[in-house]
């Protein structure tokens, strides 16, 4: 995961800038949106016109008349200002939501293509947050400070025109405030984005911590971690408190100074200004009006704090879900596969070390060459920690291999495009991961768009899965999230079946029946041999009975394949495969010794 002090050297400009590809579908209408919010806004700036010509002229003339024309053009220009105001907030709302649904979709699409490495390295609390917490912030963003830095920007401007025109020295006392004013929005622009940034990545903490105690509520009960997990979301929560309060301070500071230094200008300039008039120097009128304009920009100018401080958060929201859409997908097909022949599973050399491994250390694969033939069920036994999963990962490019190749059939698998890769090779991992759907659902998503119900119901049977038939609503039932509403054995099935659904040409089984008790266990190898009678299996085991699944067996020791075959030839030949088959799990004293030589031949057949 990205450090957390990114928004220190970076221009917020230049970060929202990167929202330009999904506002220029919809610019038309914030165009037009700002440009209305602009008229409205000169609109309210005619009023202070309109009383001076009241004041000057039916006032002084005590023209009661007139004095109810005013009255008219007053609540004209208020009522139109109320209306444009309207028009821009529905300008804006349709057009904002898409944006914020295409963002979030688009993040979406990209997870799913991101490799495996990036979710092992980013907290899923992090990634909920940018897409949800930040892209709120960003249609926020959009919806107003965007509109109104513009038009309180156009305002102030023309206000001080008008200002000016009025009297000119009355002007510049006005404008007196307007260099510290804009040297302190500086320095809180710097100091705020800091802040922004370090609250929103505590945001994302706090929300891992909520997801995986929700998660993982089973074990914080089973062995009675309830406190001590709320003492830890109470430590993030105070430092997430103490985090916006500093926000809080900033934004305290520079409103003050904001609000502070334009009060005393107008202060000074309704002074100066009687003055004038009782000196005859200046019309009621003119006063008046000078006076309302002043006042009528307070608003713009005391807006500018929080709106400087909405669009530090933006920016700083915008780096975050870049810093995600930025990370690179899995990489594509290289070049156009060959045509395919008989050939299994090859791993030809393969090494691989994980990206985050420390510096030095050995890789998890190391050199590994195996052959499982066309219509092979080879067993992978190893020691925990010999890198078993980790190898089978590889087949699907869960991982991509540091160096060596792959091939299925005949062709490396990198020249195949992944949707066509893992339409030929299903997985069932060790642990079992249901989502909140109906059970045929579930298993239906190891298979094509055109499976139906006769292909769920042969999957499971292959898996032993009858249970399912016993649930409220049969295969329709909900599972809930994570299946936890199923028992380790029955998700186990499940997953099984999602496995088999397809009818794969390869199919990768990471220990697949270690949740399931022994009667379960047997009548599912039974029907597990029909199928593997049909493809090109490789099995993770554990136990010897799902190791006589298999027609030969390979030995994966310290990340090296260091014996292959059937499963009662090492039984008498290999000392580390009698010692795993015996139950323990580890490396018997003199294992390493054990000769390469037929081991080594037969691992490259």
């Amino acid at each position: 995961m990205p450090t957390k002090t990114a928004a220190e050297d970076r221009s917020a400009v230049r970060a929202l800038l990167r929202l330009w590809p999904y506002v220029r579908p919809v610019r038309v209408r914030l165009f037009s949106a700002a440009f209305v919010a602009v008229l409205a806004s000169c609109l309210g700036l005619v009023i202070p016109l309109v009383l001076k010509w009241m004041v000057d002229g039916p006032i002084a003339d005590r023209d009661p008349a007139g004095v109810w024309l005013g009255a008219l053009y007053l609540l004209l220009l208020g009522v139109g200002e109320a209306l444009l105001f309207g028009l821009r907030r529905w300008l804006v709302a349709r057009p904002l939501s898409r944006v914020e649904a295409e963002m979030r979709a688009d993040l979406y699409r990209h997870l799913q293509r991101l490799p495996i490495a990036f979710h092992d390295r980013w907290p899923s609390g992090q990634l909920l947050s940018r897409a949800t917490t930040d892209l709120m912030l960003l249609r926020m963003f959009l919806a107003f400070p965007l509109t109104f830095l513009l038009v309180n920007g156009v305002t102030i401007v023309v206000g001080v025109i008008i200002m000016l025109m009025q009297d000119w020295m009355l002007g510049l006392v006005i404008l007196g405030p307007a260099v510290p004013v804009m040297v302190t929005c500086v320095v809180f622009e710097k100091r705020y984005a800091r802040v922004a940034r370090l609250a929103q990545d505590q945001v994302g903490d706090l929300t891992t911590v909520v997801e995986e105690s929700v998660l993982g509520i089973r074990v914080i009960k089973g062995f009675g971690r309830h406190r001590s997990q709320a003492r830890a979301f109470r430590d993030l929560s105070g430092t997430l408190r103490g985090t916006e309060l500093r926000k809080a301070g900033l934004l305290a500071t520079i409103w003050g100074v904001i609000v502070t230094l334009p009060e005393l200008a107008i202060g000074a300039a309704l002074v100066a200004g009687a003055v004038q008039v009782a000196d005859g120097d200046l019309s009621a009128g003119t006063l008046v009006a000078f006076l309302s304009t002043a006042l009528a920009l307070r608003w713009p100018i005391d807006s500018i704090g929080f709106l400087l401080a909405m669009s530090q958060e933006a920016a700083t929201a915008t780096e975050r879900y870049f810093e995600v859409m930025d990370a690179p997908e899995e990489s594509g097909v290289r070049a156009r596969p060959e045509a395919g022949r008989p050939d299994g599973i090859r791993f030809e050399d393969v090494t691989f070390r994980y990206p985050d491994a420390a510096p030095g250390s050995p890789p998890a694969l190391a050199g590994v060459t195996l052959h499982v033939r066309p219509g092979e069920s080879m067993a992978l036994v190893g020691a925990t920690g010999s890198g078993k999963t980790t190898l089978t990962a590889l087949i699907p490019r869960l991982h991509e291999p540091t160096s060596g190749r792959i091939t299925l059939d005949g062709v490396d698998i990198t020249r195949m495009a992944r949707d066509t890769l893992r339409s030929k090779v299903a997985v069932a991992f060790e642990e079992p991961t249901l989502f909140s759907a109906t059970v045929g659902e579930n298993v239906l998503m190891g298979a094509g768009d055109d499976a139906g119900e006769a292909e769920l119901r042969h999957a499971l049977a292959v898996a032993q899965a009858d249970f399912v038939h016993a649930l409220p609503q049969g295969t329709g039932t909900q599972v809930g999230e994570q299946g936890l509403s199923l028992s380790g054995g029955q998700r186990q099935r499940l997953a099984l079946a999602r496995a088999v659904v397809g009818r794969p040409d390869f199919l990768v089984l990471d220990d697949p029946l270690s949740a399931l008790d022994v009667h379960t266990e047997a009548a599912v190898e039974a029907a597990l041999r029909r199928v593997l009678a049909g493809t090109t299996a490789l099995i993770v085991a554990h136990r010897p009975s799902t190791v006589q699944l298999a027609d030969r067996v390979a030995l994966l020791s310290g990340g090296r394949i260091t014996a292959v075959g059937t499963h009662h030839e090492l039984l008498r030949t290999n000392a580390e495969y009698a010692h795993l088959m015996s139950g323990l799990d580890g490396t018997p004293h003199g294992a390493a010794e054990e000769g390469p030589g037929k081991e080594e031949a037969e691992a490259e057949r």
